[in-house]
């Protein structure tokens, strides 16, 4: 019985479906500079289409932007480095490349009716309920894009939702059948959860230097500019009341609560005063990057950044990244100042000796050696293992799940996924950062209702959905090829 019902779990396997950016709200945050070499623009080419560098930066910066959010501000560029969201950002985007080189040979389209449908159907471009063009244009003119390149975006998004609603199909009676089987399994099992804890483990400084020998261009210092500021102040601009009134209404939609709801104008009115202040004082911060050309200004802050760093804004390092040695940015906003900024020379990432680079190799090490510790112990564990000295569950299931003992909300839900996804009585199964060694002691079949019956059926329609999806994409790997232009993109 419990060998024929965990045969049948493997109908809960799920994969997971990248989707689309949401453009719109998106950015612009630097993240590193790269030798484009001869495909200057271009980071990538994903069958027949070219992806560009600031599409990269684009969908980056709406990663990182929530990342952020849900780190509450925390995130910096070492951070994000670490999580990898640079390689996020490119496989999104090479995704979506792929399947809209399919649906160009597939023949699926989006007319200039649907397009312009879609565009006035956007809540975020809309007044009393209908489209407001002005509301559009101060939008596109704030982000600096231009119409037609967010709305071939928004099209290509929407030839994607297109492309893959092909894939919706019914759930047939076996499949339901099954997966009601799977999902109301019940188990009764004997487990340990281990973590690193329970691991005799003491660092040892002779591994750690041979794992940096093998990975040392992993560690690598960071990217430095020798950097020349003039900043233009801008709170001495002066400004009426009325003049901050006409610039609110224009630009509304710029002010808004976490919640995305519309500021009044007495709400938003010191940001707005603070916005139209920059605004007026743009010609000063343009004289005054006349003046720094000519060689004719004082003030200027010498001082060495690295890459990233927080005095200067994202879009700032964006653009640096794309300058050479000598060049002067025009002004752009920083805080409540303009700053107009030259590169005098550019520090290259070299390679840390093993002193600079021996905290963080030795934390890398260690967590990668307790993992195979730890793995080490539940194996031992498993072929040792005893009922008695364990954690005995009461029958649970996917349908209910509960709270396993020594593990959280989360950690159970995880686990009960592996294990009723797993044809093996009893097993290792690891979760976030614990393992769990089982042994299913007793199974049963639980009763099933009506309404447990539809929500079977929606969730075959949504694993098979996944499935199609999975299974295209792993097509589409193979017939559209990715070529990249520049590294840190790809594992």
């Amino acid at each position: 019985m419990i060998s024929w019902m965990q045969k049948h779990n493997k109908y809960l396997v799920w994969t997971i479906w990248i989707a689309t950016i949401a453009f719109i709200g998106a950015g612009f945050v630097g993240w590193g500079s790269y030798d484009l070499g001869s495909k200057a623009g271009n980071v990538a080419k994903v069958g027949d289409i070219e992806i560009k560098q600031n599409k990269l930066n684009m969908v980056y910066s709406n990663i990182y932007s929530r990342v952020n959010q849900q780190l509450q501000g925390k995130l910096d560029d070492k951070k994000a480095k670490e999580l990898g969201l640079v390689k996020q950002a490119f496989a999104t985007i090479a995704t979506q490349a792929k399947i809209l080189n399919f649906a160009k040979d597939a023949g699926v389209i989006v007319s200039d009716n649907e397009l312009l449908k879609n565009l006035e159907d956007i809540k975020g471009f809309q007044k009393d309920g209908k489209f407001n063009k002005e509301i559009y244009n101060n939008y596109l003119t704030s982000q600096r894009l231009k119409a037609k390149d967010f709305e071939e975006t928004l099209k290509e998004e929407m030839i994607i939702t297109k492309t893959m609603a092909l894939l919706n199909t019914d759930a047939l009676p076996l499949e339901i059948d099954a997966l009601g089987a799977a999902m109301h399994a019940a188990d009764k099992i004997s487990y340990k959860v281990l973590t690193t804890a329970d691991v005799n483990y003491v660092s040892d400084k002779t591994k750690v230097k041979a794992f940096w020998e093998n990975k040392k261009d992993n560690y690598m210092t960071d990217k430095k500019y020798d950097l020349s500021l003039l900043w233009t102040p801008t709170d001495t601009a002066e400004v009426n009341e009325e003049e901050i009134k006409n610039y609110y209404e224009a630009n509304s939609f710029n002010y808004t609560n976490a919640q995305g709801k519309q500021l009044t104008f007495d709400e938003a009115k010191i940001q707005a005063t603070k916005d139209l202040k920059i605004k007026k004082s743009k010609k000063s911060a343009q004289k005054a990057y006349i003046a720094f050309k000519k060689g004719a200004t004082k003030n200027i802050e010498n001082i060495t950044l690295p890459l990233g760093d927080k005095k200067l804004s994202d879009a700032i390092w964006n653009e640096i990244t794309t300058k050479s040695i000598g060049d002067i940015l025009k002004p752009k906003v920083v805080g409540n100042q303009y700053v107009t900024v030259k590169i005098n020379k550019i520090q290259e990432p070299k390679t840390m000796t093993f002193d600079q680079a021996k905290e963080k190799v030795t934390q890398n090490y260690d967590k990668q050696a307790k993992k195979e510790s730890l793995m080490s112990l539940a194996e031992s564990t498993l072929k040792t293992f005893d009922i008695n000295g364990s954690i005995v569950s009461e029958f649970i299931s996917l349908s209910k799940p509960d709270n396993l003992e020594s593990l959280n909300s989360q950690e159970s839900l995880q686990f009960l996924q592996k294990l009723f996804t797993s044809n093996k009585e009893k097993g290792i199964i690891s979760v976030s950062d614990k393992v769990i060694v089982y042994n299913i002691i007793e199974q049963k079949l639980l009763s099933i209702d009506q309404n447990q019956t539809d929500v079977v059926k929606q969730t075959v329609n949504q694993m098979k959905k996944k499935t199609f999806e999975s299974n295209l994409l792993k097509m589409l790997d193979k017939k559209y090829p990715t070529e990249v232009y520049m590294g840190g993109l790809k594992n």
